[in-house]
């Protein structure tokens, strides 16, 4: 196992003007043994960055380490660690047990030693009765795990997943979100994850890190990330629905935004005025959609709470201590 350290990491494609800047200057001090998650929209660097700790992408500034190494020019084999990608690239000719042995066998491993590898790996992740099938005759749960045993047996430094659980459907999703921390926690491996699911990220993670646009907005706890946000993206990123951000909401300072959870919003007998419009039924909550004045507010209930009707005026409190200021031109948040 081992720490990981980025200091100024940047990432430019081409050359001289012409360059186009992707990372701009990520630092961040990973700790052995820690799982972070990387989260963050389509396009705003989270895979590059998790490429170039792989090695598969190179780093135009910056020093990365990865335990006591600076890893910056070293080939992705020499750097120890062991990756997991979205599609399985599973051999389909090869039996499972073939498949997590594939790496060994290339690297002149003992074969009792390959044995007792794959079969400790196919027990953790409860694959030991698949080791003779074929790729062909698994779910798509079931050949993610042999991709995880395949990285397993490796006895890595660091395990990389780039978002691995985007091909499975939501109940395959959940299930293997909760085999990824039981093996966390079995394998204490220092382990980075890649994903777009802000609900993945809250699950999964440790701490994560949020990306926007190629910067790092925020490093924190998911309770730090949720009830701290850095910056509106951060608020409107994480938590489903997003944080509400009001400029002309009552007590907001010029040149403010004031934020604000769904579920920080009492309904009372006085306070703002809210027009509802829609309410949506979510099984053990509802939320209510409606407008403080020109802006769009919701607002979370339980299911047990007598929910509006769409033309009702409700009226709303902040719950104390549960609002957030922001610099409206930059974003930041204030205080």
């Amino acid at each position: 196992m081992a720490s990981i350290s980025l200091k100024n990491i940047i990432k430019r494609y081409g050359v001289g003007k012409t360059a186009v800047p992707v990372i701009h200057g990520v630092n961040a001090e990973i700790r052995d043994g820690e799982f972070i998650v990387i989260v963050g929209p389509s396009g705003c660097g989270k895979s590059t960055l998790l490429r170039m700790v792989a090695g598969l992408e190179e780093i135009t500034g910056g020093e990365l380490t990865i335990g006591s190494r600076v890893v910056n020019n070293l080939e992705p084999a020499k750097r120890d660690i062991a990756m997991v990608f979205q599609n399985y690239a599973l051999y389909p000719h090869m039996s499972v047990f073939d498949n997590m042995a594939y790496g060994l066998k290339i690297a002149k491993v003992a074969p009792e030693e390959i044995r007792a590898r794959v079969d400790k790996a196919a027990k953790i992740l409860e694959l030991s009765h698949l080791l003779e099938r074929k790729p062909r005759q698994l779910s798509g749960g079931q050949r993610q795990r042999v991709a995880m045993g395949r990285a397993i047996v490796r006895q890595p430094q660091v395990f990389l997943f780039d978002e691995p659980l985007s091909n499975l459907d939501a109940k395959l999703r959940v299930q293997t979100r909760l085999e990824i921390q039981k093996l966390h926690r079995e394998l204490g491996i220092t382990s980075l994850f890649v994903t777009h699911d802000q609900v993945e990220a809250m699950t999964l993670a440790q701490r994560i890190i949020v990306m926007n646009a190629g910067n790092m907005e925020q490093f924190g706890t998911p309770e730090e990330v949720y009830h701290r946000p850095a910056s509106t993206f951060v608020a409107s990123f994480i938590g489903s629905p997003p944080m509400n951000l009001l400029q002309h909401a009552p007590g907001c300072q010029p040149g403010q935004l004031l934020g604000i959870r769904p579920e920080h919003l009492d309904i009372g007998d006085s306070g703002w005025q809210v027009q509802v419009d829609t309410v949506e039924m979510l099984g053990a909550e509802r939320l209510i959609y409606g407008r403080l004045g020109d802006e769009t507010i919701v607002v979370r209930i339980d299911e047990g709470a007598q929910p509006p009707q769409p033309g009702q005026t409700l009226q709303v409190t902040p719950r104390a201590g549960r609002t957030h200021a922001f610099d409206a031109d930059t974003g930041k948040r204030i205080g």
